[in-house]
């Protein structure tokens, strides 16, 4: 049986609630527990959507099938990139739905966002410990970016990952639909 096609839009508001859920399923291999200091970050999409751009990915159905946040310039969630650069956080697939291209959706959308802005290339940080993410990000075009390495709390060590984007033309600070 083929996956339906996945499509990527910003979150709906009645949304956020299920796609903290999804968030926290994706990462919970890689928290301390319920008592981790980042679970309640991980489950707040409404403050992502607020400081950021929330985009979902969906089946035909509309089932949803993960989210991201993409951090446009002026984000307080930007934690890496530059002025010339796109960033995104959280990229995260229900465990369910992995597989379906739901990750790479949601990072080509951000991809469309950021060189529509006129960035020329993404920067992101991600856990050691997620390699499958980091297998994605290869195919991607994703390569390591070590001088970037990072911590921002002791014993939660991040890696950095850059990829060129094709610049389109400027856009604007608009948000997307």
């Amino acid at each position: 049986m083929t996956p339906s096609p996945v499509r990527v839009r910003v979150a709906r508001s009645e949304e956020l609630g299920a796609l903290g859920d999804l968030t926290l399923a994706a990462y919970e291999p890689f928290t301390l527990g319920p008592d981790d200091p980042y679970v309640a970050r991980l489950r707040d999409t409404a403050a992502r959507a607020r400081e950021g751009v929330l985009l979902v990915a969906e089946d035909q159905e509309g089932s949803l099938l993960g989210c991201v946040t993409w951090c446009p310039a002026g984000s307080p969630l930007r934690e890496l990139a530059q002025d010339h650069e796109g960033e995104f956080r959280m990229l995260a697939v229900a465990p369910r739905c992995q597989g379906r291209g739901a990750g790479a959706a949601l990072v080509h959308r951000c991809h469309e966002l950021a060189a529509g802005l006129g960035a020329t290339s993404m920067v992101i940080s991600s856990l050691a410990e997620m390699t499958t993410a980091h297998r994605l990000y290869g195919r991607l075009g994703y390569e390591r970016e070590p001088t970037r390495d990072w911590s921002p709390a002791t014993g939660v060590d991040l890696v950095a990952f850059v990829r060129p984007l094709d610049v389109g033309h400027r856009i604007g600070h608009a948000r997307p639909r």
